[in-house]
């Protein structure tokens, strides 16, 4: 033992033999480095000779950071963005989703998303289309929406032309072979299972809210495939709706990091005058209907008990949405209520971050901080081309569901109140902090490009939105506040049930000046 400390007390030390001979065999002790040795005398701030001039990045006003549009002949539109990189991420999206499902089987659109990068003509399997992207070093993804279905591919510059004729044949020639189908029915029944299972009710949640908002119309309907038409789901269905949604005229081929003339050439030459696998047929007429708030209340009681389980699990909670009506996104209220969301803000009961995190926000400040027993409230806001709701989920434990109902609707009125300058600047100042942040990366501004022209035919850059965001003031916050507080309230509820109060009273405490609940008086407890 003794031998073993002091071998490893020679080593710590460097000395004994070990040390001599690493002196004797290591590198010379006036060894050149090029900092040093090489330029002894120039000082850092000036170029070094013989070194050629570096060329940088260059920004010459906004100019080269506006997106660029082209419509084709076919009505498709073609958007771009250029960023420096290597890689570029490129996608189609669609007017498709489950608002348009009307005339159809509900869950076509939650359907044909797992379907996606499926066989087609040219790629006999979807590890073929994998591989073609491994080339290019890509990725590919298929997101639906109740608006939108959008396929994206982030990949090399350089394949650029394989990555738009990949995309072209996922979206217009699919096999949808039976047993692709089949695989798919398997995939959304696991999705469904998985629901309804998970600890965190919030896509759950946010279901409910949409269909008592916006009962059985537009928005309103099942993002979702229902269990029931799971089985029903066939070939005939599925080209049925692509006949009717996937046409030129409701498309935007976008990209992120590349050259637009290049993106233009290969649009043209892969997706003008392309034959899609459903014929070219005339499209049926599309739904157009326009979003119908109604409000509502939908209630799902469940045994929240053993939701979590494991050495920490959750305690049983009941969930509570509460949302009403705001604005679409071209509407001039639009950032108002987004800089109201963001006033609202709030989380859960245990935050690791500070202000960033939304920890001065009045659901952290007025709701989690004062009661404790209050697991979570959080402020949500979804906005689409002629609709929006503002919604707050708060979770507690089912006892205190009455408390915690009453704690949002004061929440609520409060926002049509006297909004003080600091608190507002720093909403202000937080929202335009995130706007900026996730536009910092490729696959966002992708999102945010394609949606933008889909809806609007143009884009607004992030400079305008910051403009606008800055120029919200505190009256404009209390007339939209003031007008939301005028319609009826949507009500999601899920758990033990047996202590939310009735609809009509909260409604009633919406409409109040305080946002009270009204008493109810019991002779039997």
């Amino acid at each position: 033992m003794a031998a073993m400390v002091l071998v490893a007390t020679r080593l710590l030390r460097g000395s004994g033999s070990w040390g001599r001979s690493r002196l004797r065999f290591g590198a010379p002790a006036g060894r050149q480095f090029s900092s040093g040795g090489a330029y002894p005398n120039i000082p850092l701030s000036s170029p070094l000779p013989g070194v050629p001039k570096p060329v940088f990045a260059t920004v010459d006003g906004q100019e080269k950071f506006e997106t660029k549009i082209t419509t084709l002949d076919n009505g498709l539109r073609v958007a771009s963005q250029n960023k420096f990189g290597q890689f570029c991420t490129v996608g189609i999206l669609i007017n498709s989703g489950s608002r348009y499902e009307a005339k159809y089987l509900s869950g076509i659109a939650h359907f044909l998303e797992k379907l996606a990068f499926s066989s087609t003509d040219r790629f006999a399997s979807k590890d073929e289309i994998l591989l073609t992207l491994e080339k290019h070093g890509g990725i590919c993804d298929c997101q639906t929406s109740r608006d939108t279905t959008m396929y994206a591919v982030s990949a090399d510059s350089k394949g650029l032309d394989t990555v738009v004729g990949l995309l072209a044949d996922v979206v217009l020639h699919p096999r949808l072979t039976d047993e692709e189908i089949e695989m798919t029915r398997m995939a959304v029944q696991f999705e469904l299972e998985d629901l309804n299972l998970r600890p965190d009710p919030e896509p759950l949640l946010t279901e409910m809210i949409h269909q008592a908002a916006y009962q059985e119309n537009t928005v309103g309907l099942q993002r979702f495939c229902p269990a029931e038409n799971v089985a029903r789901m066939d070939r005939a269905a599925l080209l049925s709706y692509l006949r009717a949604h996937y046409t030129p005229d409701r498309m935007v081929l976008a990209g992120v990091g590349v050259e637009h003339e290049r993106l233009v050439e290969c649009a043209r030459r892969h997706l003008l005058g392309s034959q899609p696998a459903w014929g070219s047929d005339a499209p049926a007429q599309v739904d157009r209907s326009v979003a119908q708030y109604t409000g509502g209340i939908v209630k799902l009681e469940r045994d929240m008990a053993g939701v979590s389980l494991g050495p920490t699990p959750l305690p049983e909670l009941t969930h509570v949405m509460i949302g009403l009506e705001s604005c679409s996104f071209l509407e001039p209220d639009f950032i108002p209520f987004a800089v109201l969301n963001m006033v609202m803000g709030g989380g859960g009961s245990f935050s690791a971050g500070g202000p960033g995190k939304g920890m001065f926000t009045r659901l952290y400040l007025n709701v989690l901080n004062r009661h404790h027993w209050m697991h979570s409230a959080t402020s949500y806001h979804h906005s689409y081309e002629d609709t929006g709701l503002l919604c707050v989920h708060a979770s507690a434990d089912p006892r205190q569901v009455r408390e915690m109902v009453e704690i949002v609707t004061r929440e609520f009125v409060l926002t049509a109140g006297t909004m003080d300058v600091v608190e507002l600047e720093r909403a202000k100042t937080q929202l335009t902090s995130m706007l900026m942040m996730n536009l910092e990366a490729r696959p966002v501004i992708f999102e945010d490009v394609g949606r933008q022209v889909l809806a609007t035919r143009s884009r607004k850059l992030p400079h305008e939105l910051c403009a606008l965001i800055r120029d919200v003031k505190p009256e404009d916050i209390k007339r939209v506040a003031s007008k939301m507080l005028r319609g009826k309230p949507a009500v999601a509820a899920l758990g033990d049930l047996s202590r939310l109060p009735p609809y009509e009273h909260i409604q009633a405490a919406l409409a109040s000046r305080d946002g009270r609940l009204p008493r109810t008086y019991r002779l039997f407890r």
